[in-house]
């Protein structure tokens, strides 16, 4: 199932004995695994099992016995691992023989968990959810709601700002959104810059603008890696800031002039827009397909292909990539 399935069941009040939340936005699988727990009891119910600490016995001899101590008994397994079938499936049965247990998989990390999602079905009262990494606007959304909750007066620009100074990390960005919430003023992306600091020496803005303009991004790829960017989630941002560049390019060409609002659902802060409405019109249209061409086989070739080094050769060829289309 995802995500907006499962929000559908949401709104109509669907629960499930057993969840699994897997995918690449930890964030999200995080917020939801919240969400499910109060929707199921409260967090005095709840007992977090985390990776390490997981032991199936454990975990099967408490979802089968009911709490002492409160009417719902919620466990929550935080994994970064594949756990074994028979195992899943007995703790999703217990789950069932005993009504008021519900388990919740938090699956983080990169491994593949298609398989293990594969254990969860309608038969058994169970469900996973695969969470994707939500683009722009849905992320200014989530910020949006998250702002609500904490009661914060705020400008959209402000908080499209810290997204983008944490380099499009919701985490990072919501973590700064509590912080400024002592504050008792308007939200400005001035009091941001006054209160918040972003994350590693390098932008990750500034080193697309610099790739897709041809100028020399070897230092700085190499300083983004170091600091512990996956190659393959780099390559992700490179690729979607490509896809805005191509509808930002397509948007002017079609109306003559570029409007954020509606080619990317929301309004980015200003000098951040013009530069890439800037940067977007420079580009040839015929450009767009070649470079889409190249960054997905190179992400195939990542993926599927046993390169020794994984973090070389990613530089290597973003370095041709800057050469050939600048």
């Amino acid at each position: 199932m995802y995500k907006n399935e499962f929000d559908n069941a949401l709104r109509q009040n669907k629960t499930f004995n057993a969840y699994m939340f897997f995918g690449q936005s930890t964030f999200l699988i995080e917020n939801y695994t919240s969400m499910v727990i109060g929707n199921h009891g409260s967090s005095d119910e709840v007992e977090k099992v985390y990776f390490d600490d997981y032991n199936f016995k454990y975990c099967f001899d408490k979802l089968r016995q009911s709490s002492l101590f409160s009417s719902n008994n919620i466990l929550v397994i935080k994994t970064e691992k594949k756990l074994p079938k028979k195992e899943v499936s007995a703790l999703i049965e217990a789950c069932n023989t005993n009504p008021d247990s519900v388990v919740i998989f938090a699956c983080i990390g990169d491994a593949d968990f298609r398989a293990m999602s594969g254990y969860f079905s309608a038969k058994t009262n169970s469900v996973s959810i695969r969470m994707f990494a939500p683009n722009a606007y849905e992320a200014s959304k989530i910020l949006e709601v998250e702002a609500v909750k904490l009661g914060l007066r705020y400008d959209t620009t402000a908080l499209n700002h810290l997204f983008f100074m944490h380099r499009q990390d919701l985490a990072l960005t919501v973590n700064d959104l509590k912080k400024l919430s002592i504050l008792d003023e308007q939200i400005s992306a001035k009091v941001i810059d006054q209160h918040c600091f972003g994350i590693g020496g390098v932008s990750i803005e500034d080193f697309l603008h610099n790739l897709l303009q041809g100028l020399d991004i070897s230092e700085d790829v190499n300083a983004l890696l170091e600091e512990g960017i996956n190659e393959i989630y780099l390559l992700n941002q490179i690729s979607a800031f490509v896809q805005q560049m191509f509808m930002i390019s397509s948007y002017t060409r079609i109306h003559g002039v570029a409007n954020a609002k509606e080619i990317l659902g929301y309004v980015p802060p200003k000098a951040i827009w013009d530069k890439k409405a800037k940067l977007a019109i420079a580009i040839k249209p015929q450009q767009f397909l070649k470079m889409f061409d190249y960054l997905n086989n190179l992400e195939l070739e990542l993926k599927s292909s046993k390169i020794q080094d994984q973090n070389i050769y990613l530089q290597s060829c973003l370095i041709k990539f800057s050469v050939l289309f600048r």
